[in-house]
């Protein structure tokens, strides 16, 4: 399958999902610096869905849950008593949020309340839960060094003028 082929496989299994007004209000939010929760959700599907597909596996539930496991409208840094919990709340928040949209399966059920191991016990129980678990950790680590390499070149190139102009 091409790239022009993946990309309309990947639309079909969002269908109607990329459009709900729940799922565009994430863009309102943001997840990590200066990625909105849509886009970092954007993030997570797509690659799942990449990988569960090059592997053989459920990609089509790994695409809707990626898109799915952040569901929530809350900031969870301004309120303390959020602070200390958000690793393990806002998974359920999302699920039900996810499920009050659409309808899920077992795979992408467990795949959202999942998501945030092993910052919570219990493990998933389905390969591509796994799959979203870790694609949502990478996407989380390159959405902080995108802004940490920008504010580094920054500072090189502000040394280096400084270093030219008297």
């Amino acid at each position: 399958m091409d790239e022009d082929q993946l990309l309309a496989e990947y639309k079909v299994c969002l269908e109607g999902l990329l459009e709900h007004e729940q799922v565009l209000k994430l863009d309102l939010h943001t997840q990590h610096c200066n990625t909105s929760r849509l886009q970092h959700s954007i993030n997570v599907s797509y690659y799942s869905f990449l990988i569960c597909y090059k592997m053989g596996w459920d990609y089509h539930s790994a695409a809707r849950a990626g898109l799915l496991h952040d569901l929530y409208f809350y900031d969870w840094r301004v309120k303390k008593y959020i602070r200390s919990s958000h690793s393990s709340w806002h998974p359920r928040i999302a699920l039900l949020n996810a499920q009050k949209i659409t309808k899920l399966n077992k795979v992408e059920m467990d795949a959202i309340r999942k998501h945030m191991w092993p910052c919570t016990l219990i493990p998933p129980r389905y390969i591509e839960s796994y799959v979203v678990t870790f694609v949502d950790k990478i996407c989380a680590v390159c959405e902080f060094a995108e802004r940490s390499y920008a504010e580094a070149a920054k500072k090189v190139v502000r040394r280096f003028r400084r270093g030219f102009v008297s």
